[in-house]
């Protein structure tokens, strides 16, 4: 029997000295850590999870903005391995959902297992050794949190030793990618002129300054998207207390209400956590039923159908309607929107529309057209509606407002993925050239390419979505990750890697059922650049949920250790065996024609005989020479 794969060192004296591991995880979001809870769970702990930023968390750790929380059910935002009963609120903070994964980690006790202030630039894959070669760039501590363009201006400016310490390459039997989406921030507009000449603090709200003063001070928001919309309300209040806010929006999105807890905010804060906590089943009950609210909003919003057609102008109704009631007459056009709900993701929010009330912010589609030391110019013209609509009255006149802080709102990168680690693969062939060969980027089931063996992702291009948790995604396919990583670990298997055909013939029904989705329905999204979805996943989470339960083993190459191959074979025979069982089993039962109780005592007598003193004792001998031969 193989030796168990655990870290080591190999060729310790020799200066190509490498350390192996047997699972190298990259990034310690909240993926990252529920794939460290189920090894563990596994019963194996020989992994190790590199982060490049300074904690844990991924974005619950790098976007720390006034006001960030979950915009999901916090139950529906747990780990269904590890539910959280204490939640405060349905929809906590930030803080709360980052420590919240700092206990996954210390209840599977691998805080060990996590290495941050690590970058892994690159991966290669060694077709002779068949292992992946990673390298690690160790970071000086804290730059990892620095934006891509903010690290590059600081190597320009003070060196290139002052955001890298050392580079190390090391060896991994498996990698499994859990870099994050909402994590690079979208750099300054290129359409907005005049960045260098402000004076005063730039900053994206996915990295806060918190030394910036916004007493008294007149700011600037760029962007209207989920974080603005829980941001933006806060700056004119304690302690922030600014003096203006002026919110520059491109389009409107949908803004549809949170929902209510059951039994209304302050009963449910005060009494949910004794009741998940003391009554059995209730919180997986509950985490159930917004699991299905989701999946309903999939089904009534985001298929592309008639029956989707009526109900979306159904909601869409109720949407326009609310926000009349609840916002500013002057606002009533240019928050209309002129695309289908679900086209965009959604704001849920109840907080942003009631602050456009506040005579301290001002929001409009006039674009900034100038950028001066202490001011911004907007205008002429406008964004949204059209400025060629002659029947709008939404406003495009010239307009210079004061500035003394800039945010920007606008977004993250999600369409660059994986993006900046470079990943080579067999022949050489890096995954970026890949994608760019095929249309763009792209994987089976969101975690897998033909080419690059051993290599697995979680949450990967095509696996995010517009109406459920990321957390269940993330979920779904940690669980298809570790059935993978099981056969290998198992000593069953060398490499496991998708066939060709099956990454693209998945793809390509992956577009096409995109192009006809709501992802496709008259608006510019961050799902999709120059007409290729690499973000959406045109199924309900249901879909995915079973595809991930039960892998097409059929669509996979898996190349079979000596031992593996036999196991597999003694299988197949048990199966074959078995089925003989029960079809000598059934003829018996008609020949005796004694009754259907007769015919189970007939089966039952062929079952003990044939298959348990026979089949049983074969296996043990077969197992038993198996679990002898080498690898």
């Amino acid at each position: 029997m193989s030796p168990p794969d655990t870290i080591r060192v190999v060729n310790g004296l020799s200066k190509d000295a490498y350390t192996y591991y047997p699972i190298l995880i990259v990034g310690a979001g909240e993926s990252a850590i529920a794939l460290g809870a189920r090894l563990k769970e596994e019963g194996f702990d020989q992994f190790r999870l590199f982060e490049r930023q300074a904690g844990i968390g991924g974005t619950w750790w790098i976007n720390r903005y006034p006001g960030v929380a979950c915009d999901v059910p916090a139950a529906f935002y747990s780990f269904s391995f590890s539910l959280n009963y204490k939640w405060t609120s349905l929809y906590p903070e930030g803080a709360e959902i980052y420590r919240y994964l700092e206990e996954i980690t210390e209840k599977y006790q691998f805080v060990d297992k996590i290495q941050v202030n690590t970058d892994v630039s690159e991966l290669r894959w060694l077709e002779d050794e068949q292992l992946w070669e990673a390298t690690l760039t160790h970071m000086v501590p804290g730059t990892g949190d620095l934006s891509r363009k903010a690290m590059n201006q600081r190597i320009a400016e003070h060196g290139r030793e002052s955001v890298y310490l050392r580079q190390e390459t090391v060896r991994a039997r498996i990698v499994c990618s859990c870099a994050g989406g909402l994590v690079e921030p979208n750099a300054w507009p290129s359409t907005i002129p005049g960045r260098d000449s402000f004076e005063g603090p730039v900053f994206h709200s996915a990295r806060w300054d918190d030394t910036v003063d916004f007493n008294d001070k007149n700011v600037v928001v760029i962007g209207t998207g989920c974080s603005a919309a829980q941001f933006v309300p806060r700056l004119t209040k304690e302690p922030y207390n600014a003096k203006s806010v002026t919110q520059v929006m491109r389009s409107p999105p949908w803004v549809v209400p949170r929902a209510i807890p059951p039994g209304g905010k302050e009963k449910y804060e005060k009494f949910s956590p004794t009741l998940f906590s003391n009554v059995p089943g209730m919180a997986k009950l509950f985490r159930f039923l917004c699991f299905a609210n989701g999946e309903k909003d999939w089904f009534t919003i985001f298929e592309d159908n008639s029956w989707n057609h009526k109900t979306r102008k159904t909601l869409e109704l109720q949407m326009v309607d609310r926000m009349k009631s609840m916002v500013p007459e002057k606002y009533h056009e240019i928050l209309t929107p002129d695309y289908a709900i679900g086209c965009k993701r959604r704001i849920f929010d109840n907080d942003w529309f009631l602050s456009l009330s506040d005579p301290k912010i001002e929001l409009t589609t006039k674009p900034i057209t100038k950028v001066s030391p202490r001011s911004i110019t907007i205008g002429p013209g406008r964004t949204y509606p059209d400025p060629d609509d002659s029947n709008s009255k939404a406003p495009t006149d010239e307009e210079t407002i004061p500035a003394d802080v800039i945010v920007l709102g606008n977004g993250f990168e999600v369409t660059t993925w994986l993006h900046p680690l470079k990943i080579r693969g067999k022949g050489g062939k890096y995954m970026q050239d890949v994608w760019d060969e095929r249309g763009g980027p792209q994987a089976y089931l969101g975690l897998a390419m033909d080419g690059f063996p051993n290599l697995f992702i979680v949450f990967g291009p095509n696996t995010a979505t517009g109406h459920s948790s990321v957390i269940l995604a993330s979920e779904n396919m940690v669980e298809y990750n570790i059935k993978l990583i099981k056969k290998i670990l198992h000593g069953d298997v060398k490499t496991i890697e998708v066939k060709k055909e099956s990454e693209v013939a998945w793809t390509k029904i992956v577009q096409e059922k995109n192009k006809g989705s709501v992802f496709n329905n008259g608006c510019q999204n961050w799902y999709q650049r120059d007409g290729w979805n690499a973000t959406a996943y045109p199924y309900s989470q249901i879909d995915f949920t079973f595809r991930c339960m039960f892998p097409k083993w059929s669509d996979w190459d898996l190349q079979y250790t000596r031992r593996g191959l036999l196991k597999k074979r003694a299988r197949q025979a048990s199966g074959v065996i078995f089925l003989l069982a029960i079809i000598v089993g059934s003829y018996a039962l008609r020949q005796r024609g004694s009754g259907v109780f007769s015919g189970l005592q007939s089966l039952n007598h062929l079952l003990r005989k044939y298959v348990k003193q026979g089949l049983f004792s074969a296996l043990g001998l077969v197992n038993g020479v198996i679990t002898r031969l080498p690898d």
